[in-house]
């Protein structure tokens, strides 16, 4: 007689489905929602480790490139007005290393660029905490929640608003430099509240690879030692994980394998042949500018500005003031002077920069001293044919001016400069972020400013 097939019963079945049903219904504010076997204590503070130095590198460079625009000589260098006591840190900025900028300003971006994976790692990994309830245990739990609210809501909009500006789309309203200058004191008030409260635990997660409250191991019934105190779980960690698919130590090497992705894509802005060939994710990346002594790159065309062939022919004069009145210089007048060289870079805010160039022309102090200040070449107040966009004016430091090195420069590379570059004349001066070397010079004023 065939065997009967034995239906399962409705309490049966309510009981088979029930886990089912109930891990569906889990909200993200439960423990259980978040099965990835990859989570954990150890993980996280590897991540928060190389942020904390990636991120302090990145925060000092970026107040390095502030200062190097010497915003406290002259309003229209200063982008960011009524900043107050956040200015503390302002200093005559150097012109030596000639390459210190492109030094600094290549590592504030590509630093940047290359904690992007490490940075969303590290939120994937604390996100479980994100939702947790109560909000708030404690005095200390609700400092440490602000904290992380700062800190997460900071690094996304620097990150943000840092790589738009990289690509130069200006997407956000208002002014970059305003809005990247406060965004970065708000993410430092979080960075350093969470620093503090958590490097000590992670310090001690990487010395042992036990977080402190997550159960040690223990020694043999009958043995007395210390490790048989435990305490509770590491709560990073899930309490139902799903089976694994990938260690811990492989999800590290795919966060390490993007960061070096986007290094190799984008590092080479700042470098000349096949490394500038790999930049593609990046504007001044990925092609040469082709042969020929102007062949660099530039941010600002003279067609985007509209500077036109008759602002810049025959009839262009460049203007000279100081103590001993106005005087008007054409552009033959200005060849027919001393004529000196300077092998310089252009180095840009969006981290990208040029091997070092040519130049030649007219030094700034001796302008300087036919203005009216043979011995001690004061600031300067640049004025471009450029009538719209930002930095159009620009002042300099008495130490820039001073300097043999900065040129009104008239040629590059042996050849005149191109209209892109700032024919007739141009600022250049060493160590200076790219906006202060002005293209199209008209009006120099030496003096106070």
């Amino acid at each position: 007689m065939p065997e009967r097939r034995r239906i399962p019963s409705l309490p049966d079945r309510l009981a088979g489905r029930l886990p089912d049903r109930l891990t569906a219904l889990r909200t993200p504010a439960d423990p259980g929602f978040w099965r990835s076997p990859v989570r954990g204590a150890r993980f996280t503070a590897v991540l928060g480790l190389v942020l904390l130095v990636g991120l302090t590198l990145v925060f000092v460079t970026g107040l390095l490139s502030y200062a190097a625009y010497n915003p406290d000589l002259d309003p229209v260098n200063d982008k960011t007005p009524g900043k107050g006591w956040l200015g503390f840190y302002l200093f005559a900025w150097p012109t030596g290393p000639h390459w210190l900028y492109r030094l600094t300003q290549g590592l504030h971006v590509t630093v940047g660029i290359v904690l992007v994976p490490v940075l969303l790692a590290k939120l994937w990994s604390v996100i479980p905490r994100l939702f947790a309830l109560p909000p708030a245990r404690s005095v200390g739990h609700a400092l440490e929640r602000i904290s992380l609210l700062l800190l997460v809501g900071g690094a996304l909009f620097q990150f943000i608003t840092g790589l738009l500006n990289i690509q130069l789309d200006y997407l956000f309203p208002g002014s970059f430099y305003t809005l990247h200058f406060y965004g970065a004191w708000v993410f430092l008030a979080g960075f350093v509240a969470h620093v503090a409260l958590k490097l000590p635990q992670a310090v001690r997660v990487l010395r042992s690879g036990i977080p402190r409250g997550e159960p040690g191991p223990r020694a043999a019934p009958g043995t007395p030692t210390e490790a048989d105190t435990t305490t509770a779980p590491d709560t990073l960690a899930a309490p139902d994980p799903l089976p694994a698919t990938l260690t811990r130590r492989g999800a590290l090497a795919m966060v390490g394998a993007g960061s070096l992705l986007l290094l190799i894509t984008s590092a080479g802005r700042s470098f000349d042949g096949p490394l500038r060939r790999l930049a593609l994710l990046t504007p001044r990346g990925g092609t040469e500018q082709g042969p020929g002594p102007n062949a660099f790159q530039v941010n600002k065309t003279a067609a985007a500005v509209r500077i036109t062939p008759a602002d810049t022919g025959e009839r262009w004069r460049l203007t000279v003031r100081g103590p001993a009145g106005e005087l008007r210089f054409s552009r033959a007048e200005l060849l027919a002077m001393e004529q000196h060289s300077a092998a310089l870079p252009i180095a840009c805010v969006e981290g990208w920069s040029t091997s070092d160039q040519l130049w030649r022309g007219v030094r700034l102090s001796d302008l300087a001293a036919l203005a009216g200040y043979p011995d001690s070449p004061p600031d300067v107040f640049v004025e471009s044919l450029q009538r719209s966009g930002s930095f159009r004016k620009a002042a300099l430091r008495d130490n820039q001016v001073r300097d043999g090195r900065s040129l009104l420069a008239l040629e590059v590379n042996g050849a005149p400069l191109s209209p892109d570059h700032g024919y007739p004349a141009r600022i250049i001066v060493p160590a200076a972020p790219g906006v202060l070397n002005t293209k199209w010079v008209e009006t120099l004023t030496f003096g106070e400013l």
